[in-house]
């Protein structure tokens, strides 16, 4: 499907969610069969390698930077198991942590993570985490970070509703006052048991509902970025290295290329990023485009970010995509959070 036509769906799959529409289908009814044959092979060989354990990966990083006066910054981890690390052993192998820890690097300042993200989750149970997160006594987060879509493709949920969800989460967090960054859906045809028809089928899905939540977070104010062509290609040329033991989840590696392409976002959010950066650069195809133009090309290319520009132009809203350069982040266990006082 090209970009265009990517983009005028995800542009009908928003306007269903910001106007209470129906469910818009990703996968012809005639497919129907062949394709429920093909989940139920891939669920008997898919997620039979770990076990559903999360390592607790909450508390303090940047220790270093205590003793330096300044309050921690506080990074709160949203969505499904993706957010939350399954499939790893260690708590700073999690994206949570890689986070947490490349921040207050950056920052030079310690930050507290929390991570409220639910293995199985799809984008209904946002409300529930989102409530966890604002009834906290603890201040509401300096930075939210989502990684949702997966589950809501492969339970047909709706992309209408998945779009509507996440962008009352996005909404929500953003009138407490938190920045969000939302990692769009990840590109379902890369898993490895997963035969034709259904990896087409897995992979066009994917891709419309990721440029779609791009739409829906940047008219809330949040930023997102493309997991699906990251990790796409990557996960296809090394499935043993960047797939965890169940061939489903990412392994440590492949949360490590995820968080990479995250961070540059998340420390933009927060006013981290050199301000020369945050023009656009026109060597790196970097721009202005009309928000769901920019949405379908993220939705087809490796860690790119968009953001919202200008309200309205000649074709509705204006966002701005880039394409960030990544570094690699350090990986250190949590200490416990000093409670607030």
């Amino acid at each position: 499907m090209s970009s265009m036509s990517r983009a005028r769906v995800a542009r009908r799959i928003a306007a269903g969610a910001a106007y209470g529409g129906g469910g818009i289908g990703l996968a012809g009814a005639a497919t129907v069969g062949l394709v429920l044959a093909e989940v139920q092979l891939a669920r008997r060989r898919v997620g039979n390698g770990t076990s559903p354990h999360v390592p607790n990966a909450d508390g303090l990083y940047g220790r270093t930077y205590a003793g330096s006066g300044q309050a921690p910054l506080r990074l709160t981890m949203l969505g499904d198991s993706t957010a939350a690390g399954q499939g790893v052993h260690r708590a700073g192998q999690t994206p949570g942590a890689l986070l947490a820890s490349g921040v207050a690097a950056l920052a030079e300042r310690p930050v507290v993570l929390r991570t409220v993200a639910t293995p199985g989750a799809r984008s209904d149970d946002l409300d529930r985490q989102v409530a966890l997160v604002l009834a906290d006594p603890d201040p509401v987060p300096d930075i939210c970070v989502i990684m949702v879509g997966a589950n809501d493709v492969t339970h047909r949920m709706p992309p209408t509703r998945s779009v509507r969800c996440l962008s009352s989460a996005v909404r929500r967090l953003r009138t407490a006052g938190a920045e969000v960054v939302v990692g769009t859906c990840p590109d379902l045809g890369t898993i490895e048991p997963v035969q034709q028809p259904l990896r087409w089928l897995a992979r066009r899905a994917s891709r419309q509902l990721a440029a779609a939540q791009t739409i829906g977070v940047v008219e809330q104010g949040g930023r997102t970025v493309s997991l699906g062509d990251l990790l796409g290609p990557e996960f296809a040329a090394n499935p043993r290295e960047l797939f965890g033991p169940d061939n489903y989840h990412p392994s440590a590696e492949g949360y490590a290329t995820a968080a990479m392409a995250v961070l540059p976002t998340v420390c933009a959010s927060l006013g981290l990023w050199p301000a020369e950066e945050e023009r656009p650069d026109a060597s790196r195809r970097e721009g202005f485009l009309p928000v769901a133009r920019a949405a379908a090309e993220a939705a087809s290319e490796a860690g790119t970010e968009v953001a919202a520009a200008m309200p309205t132009g000649p074709r509705g809203p204006w966002a701005l995509l880039k394409r960030r350069r990544r570094r690699r982040l350090p990986e250190q266990e949590p200490a416990p959070a000093t409670p607030s006082n």
